[in-house]
Formats: structure tokens, sequence, C-alpha cells
């Protein structure tokens, strides 16, 4: 049901092309004043797209555009930033040599009693003031180069509350925020809503969605599927209209397996003050979930396992022979790859096309005195893209221009071209949407298919439990729990990952372990 208070904003029969491809396809939207307008769809439907025509990025649309019942042509950024509307992009658009208050007011300097000088003084004080408001342990002296990227998230955030604007909206602003900073940001949101500012919520975390958002409006393919009320939405109908199947379908899980074949063992790994004596198998054709709150040690021990990181003791066997791995190279020789939990900085290299990216690990072997063969690399690059469906324009276009869901198909088809028996994936759909993350487990369903070895860390409850055989939990370092799938639940998975104890859930023991 459509809100019937006059909107600030109303966007009428808007579309958009990039060369051959139709990003928006005649669509309506209206956003109310005071109200927290969420913006759902998978990668590729058309919401960052819609939104940066309505702050200014693209003059090029087709439709009309009504800002406060005045019909407007919206030109740049500055044009749409003076009617009162403020984009927060989902790629931190900071400069790393400057201070957080500079960035914060960059474009927009308080302006000295004498002219042509910048009030410093004043920009700091503006700074920390909205950093107190956010609750963001953050200094406004220090240059974002040394800033965390949830930190940086949190100053781009800062930035756009600090053009005091009528309309603000929010692309993805939690993708890099723990859960205290997103409970912070929701304080914020709710405080600027009730002082009459709209805001446009896009985010991916459908949970995050219906905690915030007033109304919601879902796109597909470009084109405008329905708005109504958030709480004439559920999580199943809101899938269902984003993906176009039923949400008992997103999680693939096929495989069987006989845990009789260890094919990697951990024993006693330690890295203080990371994690310390932990101990694992995993089986042939297993996918092993690894469960634990953020700070638990999980990314470390992956880290460390690949190689990237050196551990202080423990050992690792594989095949029940003793390996040494002190570097990827080291572990890429023994049949093991890492999919990061950071795919950007980690998993890819953005200035190289797909085809370079998916070459990546295996150089050497595509290589002769010193050269890649070309047209070896490119087959392999068409069969990855092909086995994978991962989505390109073109093999030869930046992988930094493909959504968030093919770039992880990349990095996924990057290490599987090592023909890893052990394979590691840390939060492997962290940040796509959900249709991209049912195609992630579907490949992951069919390597255990095949037999390989499969470490699943994840941050998502709901996928640990879909798509693991067992799972392990991770409190503080170490592991505090293991449950086979039939004795798995969330309740009992979140109270052992918070150190709450499980004997009285339900009447439900299971076979925990005891704590290390």
């Amino acid at each position: 049901m459509e809100n019937k208070t006059t909107p600030i904003v109303r966007m009428q029969n808007i579309s958009k092309r990039f060369g051959g491809v139709q990003a928006v396809n005649h669509v309506d939207l209206d956003i109310s004043q005071g109200e927290v307008h969420g913006l759902v769809g998978e990668n590729g439907a058309g919401k960052s797209t819609l939104m940066r025509v309505l702050a200014g990025f693209y003059p090029d649309y087709e439709g009309e555009v009504s800002i406060r019942g005045q019909l407007e042509r919206l030109s740049s950024p500055k044009q749409a930033m003076g009617m009162g509307i403020a984009m927060v992009h989902q790629e931190l658009s900071l400069v790393p040599e400057l201070t957080v208050a500079e960035n914060i007011f960059l474009g927009r300097e308080q302006k000295s009693r004498v002219p042509g000088f910048i009030d410093r003084k004043r920009a700091k004080v503006l700074a920390e003031q909205l950093l107190s408001e956010l609750e963001a342990d953050i200094s406004s002296t220090e240059k974002i180069a040394y800033l965390s990227v949830a930190k940086q998230q949190l100053v781009e955030i800062a930035k756009g509350i600090s053009m005091r604007s009528e309309v603000l909206i929010l692309d993805e602003p939690t993708s890099s925020l723990t859960a205290p900073e997103i409970k912070d940001l929701f304080k914020i949101i709710r405080t600027l809503k009730e002082r009459g500012t709209a805001i446009v919520y896009i985010s991916h975390k459908l949970s995050e969605v219906f905690e915030i958002a007033d109304r919601i409006t879902v796109l597909r393919d470009g084109i405008k599927m329905e708005t109504k009320a958030a709480p004439q939405w559920d999580e199943s109908s809101l899938v269902k209209a984003m993906v176009g199947r039923e949400l008992a379908s997103l999680f693939s899980s096929s495989h069987s397996y006989v845990p009789s074949e260890a094919v990697f063992e951990v024993k006693g790994l330690t890295r203080l003050p990371h994690f310390e004596d932990v101990t694992f198998q995993v089986y042939k054709g297993e996918v092993l979930g690894i469960y634990g709150l953020m700070g638990a040690g999980r990314t470390d021990l992956a880290e460390s396992i690949f190689g990237l990181s050196t551990s202080d003791s423990g050992e690792l066997y594989i095949d029940g022979s003793p390996v040494r791995i002190r570097s990827p190279r080291d572990a890429i020789a023994n049949g093991i790859a890492l999919v990061p939990e950071d795919r950007r900085i980690l998993g890819l290299i953005s200035s190289l096309d797909v085809r370079k990216n998916l070459s990546l690990p295996i150089l050497r072997l595509l290589s002769s005195w010193g050269f890649v063969k070309q047209r070896e690399e490119l087959e392999l690059a068409k069969e990855s893209i092909q086995t994978l469906e991962i989505r390109v324009p073109a093999i030869r276009a930046l992988v930094s221009t493909l959504s968030g869901g093919n770039q992880q198909k990349v990095v996924l088809g990057k290490w599987l071209n090592t023909d890893p028996e052990i394979l590691i994936l840390d939060d492997p759909t962290k940040g796509i949407d959900v249709g991209a993350k049912a195609e992630i487990r579907r490949i992951v369903d069919d390597l255990a298919g095949e037999g390989k070895a499969i470490i699943l860390i994840s941050s998502e409850l709901p996928e640990i439990l879909g798509m693991s055989d067992r799972v392990l939990v991770m409190r503080e370092g170490r592991i505090v729990g293991e449950y086979g799938r039939d004795m798995c639940s969330d309740e009992i998975l979140g109270a052992l990952a918070a150190g709450i104890s499980v004997d009285s859930l339900n009447g439900l023991d299971g076979q925990q372990e005891g704590e290390n």
C-alpha cells in the first residue's frame, strides 16, 4: 500500500541505460518526509542506479523527478545537494591522506573570517560533534589511511549526515560495521527520521531492512515489482519478489558424506592472542561449518592455515601425513585454497580484467619462458565463466565492473583453478544479494558432492545451519562446541558463541565438547 502523504520526492517513469543494458526501466518511486524507505533487490536490479539518478550522477536519465512538488532536472551531485539530497555510497569515496574532519567537509570547507582561509578549528569541532552522535570512537584529526574499513564507513556516514539533508540515501551502509556499530547507526537513523529527514535504505541484509524500514520497494531486473508497508512483507514474500522463487530454494544441500576418510587435520594450532589449541578434522566430501561472533578468531585461524600468518605452535596433516605451511605458495602446493572474507582487497585485483584474475594463482602453470600462454589463459577463463555461470559483459571486462555476487564467483573460480582438495571459504556470501547467495551455495554443495573437503566460515546462522554437515563454534579463540547437522539449532549455536550455557535451551544438551 502506497503512502498517501505528499512525497518530498516523486520519481516518475525513470529509465537509465548503459550502452545496451537497461539498468532502470520505467520506475515510479515516492519518498516521503520522515520515513525510512527500504530499497531491495538483487545485484544489478537497479537500486543504486535509481538512487544515483536522484543524487544527480546520471543527468542523461529519462523520466521526471519532482522535489517538494516542483519538477526538477537533476544534472549534477552539487545541484542535488543544493536541493537537500545526499548519498552515502557503498564504495568509500574518502581521501586517504586527509584527516577525518577534512574528509567530512571536503568540498564544503568551513570558511574562516579571513577571506581565502579555512577554519580548521571549527571543522574539527563540528566533526567531533557528528562522530559523537554516531558514538564512533574516532579522532577527527586522524588520517583516513590509518583507519579500519569499518571506521572509514562510519566517517562516510558522518559525511552524509553532516549535509543536514532532507533526503539521505544510504547504500549498503552496514557492509563493514559490527553489530554494536549497526545499533548505533540505527539510533541515528531514527533520530533523523523524527526530525523529518527522509531516509532511503539500500541493503542486502533483509533483517536490517525489516528492523528499520517503514515501507519497502522491490526492484528486479531494473523494474519496480511492488511497494508495500514493511509489516505487509515477510521474508519469504520479499525474497520471492526479489528473485522470483521461494525462500526454501535458496539453500542447496544435496551432497552426502561418510565421516570415514579424514582429508585434513589440525592439531593444537595456536597463534596468540588470536586463537589457542584449535583441533579438528575435515572429511572427504564434508562441509565443516565454523561459527562465531566477530573477534572469535575464525578469520585468523583460516589465514594461519593458509600460510598468510605464522602460527606459534600446532600441526597440520593432509591424508594423515604432516605438512608445513609457511606461505600461501606452500598451501597451494598442498592442495589448500582460501576464499578470503574481503574479496575486494584480498581476493581480487580490481585493475585487472576477469580473465587475468581467474588465472592469477596458476600463472606459473600457464607460462613458458616467462610469457603467459594467452590462448590457454583465455580457455581457462571461458571454462570458469561457463561452469560457475559468471555473468560478465566481456571476458576482458575489468573485474571491478561486475556485481558483488559475480566478483565473488571470480574469486571462487580463481581458487578452484588450483584444483584444491581442501577449500576454506571465509564468509563467502557476505555482502551479496539473495540470488547470488543461492548460486554460491549451490556451487559449494556441488564441490562437496565431488569429494572436496570444505571449511565454511560464516557469520550467518541460516547459512551455517543450511549448509554444514558438522558445526564447530568458536569463542575467544577456542573451539567451545561441536554439533552434527541433526543436533544444530540457531539457539544453541548463538548461545555458545555468546558464552551462554545451552543446558536450559528447550532441554537440548547436544554433544558439546567442553571448553578447552
